[in-house]
């Protein structure tokens, strides 16, 4: 009897040592459905997953529950179908690059990914994660045929890179917390982003964006930019201050009002420049303290800052129109040797009737005293060329200082 029941359990742990030996590999390579069975019976998958160029075109990896280290596919011209029932976990990176007839992607129970790379995907139009991917680390999502990100629905992330997805016109996300960068920019012409429990971000750059809404943003720990954007108000009533970086407004052609109720310090710079139907900049009734300069340059009728208390670079406005009071009430802050009270620590200029102020130069009638012609103290000079502007935008910003 113990001679039987000592070969029963030698026999349960040799079984087990195999199945443990399956389902550990540095790369399991799964190209076919023979290949997807091998593993059907690992509930971790402790490796690479490799889906080789030449694979079937439905690839159905159902069984294992999650993938220690990474899930790659591309360079396939041939995957269609790309399904994992049971998948709910991928360590590593999820990567997809250059897989030009994928169109369906399945996996309703994956709630979380390390790092979701997806690059050149010109079939995908949708997504299938019925439970939602709810915690990555970055997520880059470029040139896909997607309409939409349901299905990614993160919470806090650190890197969100969302470009060139020419068909995207949603983008509704829960994420509150975003560590590193958010770059939106270069997709579909009638993108909507929605953003409404956002609360703190360390930089972003929102381009070619038709809405944007972020109505609990408190905090932004870098830069906040909007290039070209088709929106046609921007308002963060709850956000209070940036701590080292800038915040910009170059070439927003629908924009007609900027308003920052509550901020209060900005730790680098203030950009407004070339947003054609902004006429009222007024938006910025508590704003004490600037890290570094104010460049503003457009077709204003009215300018207000009524709270400024330090200012530690120039401050160079601009408009087509008659700003002359505007400009009078400004100076009141300008540097000493201007005749100013010296919130403003650099160089004073404010300049009315120049039809050359959307581009960031402030030559036209100085009307305070200050210089007319360009300054070169005030700021960069802010060439409004859109397609330089899509790409040198952060260069050109990194000038201001």
């Amino acid at each position: 009897m113990f001679s039987k029941l000592a070969l029963s359990a030698l026999a349960a742990a040799t079984v087990a040592s195999a199945q443990s030996s399956a389902c550990t590999k540095p790369t399991f390579t799964i190209g076919s459905a023979a290949e997807a069975s091998a593993v059907s019976n690992c509930r971790t998958l402790k490796g690479n997953v490799l889906i080789p160029a030449t694979s079937d075109p439905t690839i159905s990896l159902n069984g294992p529950t999650s993938i220690d280290g990474d899930l790659t596919l591309e360079n396939n011209g041939q995957v269609i179908s790309l399904g994992a029932e049971q998948l709910s976990s991928i360590s590593g990176t999820f990567r997809l690059a250059n897989v030009t007839l994928l169109s369906t992607l399945n996996m309703p129970a994956l709630t979380s990914v390390g790092t979701i790379t997806w690059q050149s995907l010109p079939a995908l139009n949708s997504l299938s994660f019925s439970s939602g991917i709810s915690t990555a680390k970055e997520v880059t999502i470029s040139d896909t045929f997607l309409q939409s990100l349901d299905g990614i629905d993160l919470e806090s992330v650190g890197t969100m890179n969302i470009n060139n997805n020419r068909r995207l016109t949603k983008f509704d996300t829960s994420l509150k917390n975003l560590s590193e960068n958010l770059n939106i920019q270069a997709n579909g012409a009638k993108l909507s982003v929605t953003m409404p429990n956002l609360i703190w971000i360390a930089n972003m750059t929102i381009a070619n964006v038709t809405e944007f809404s972020s109505p609990s943003l408190e905090v932004v720990n870098g830069s906040a930019r909007f290039d070209s954007n088709y929106f046609e108000s921007f308002s963060a009533p709850n956000m209070t201050s940036t701590s080292g970086g800038d915040i910009s407004f170059i070439n927003n052609p629908q924009l007609t009002n900027i308003t920052f109720s509550a901020l209060k310090s900005l730790g680098g710079a203030l950009t407004v420049v070339n947003n054609t139907r902004l006429e009222e900049l007024t938006g910025f009734p508590e704003l004490a303290e600037l890290g570094g300069a104010i460049k503003l340059g457009g077709n204003f009728s009215n300018v207000e800052f009524p709270s400024l208390e330090d200012v530690k670079g120039t401050f160079a406005l601009s408009s087509t129109n008659d700003i002359t009071d505007a400009c009078t009430e400004l100076k009141k802050n300008a540097p000493g040797s201007q005749g100013g009270n010296g919130v403003i620590q650099g160089k004073f200029t404010c300049t009315s009737n120049n039809e050359k102020a959307n581009t960031g130069s402030t030559a036209g009638d100085s009307s305070t005293g200050g210089s007319s012609g360009n300054s070169s103290s005030a700021a960069v000079n802010v060439h409004v060329n859109s397609a330089v502007i899509g790409l040198s935008f952060v260069g050109l910003l990194a000038q201001l200082l």
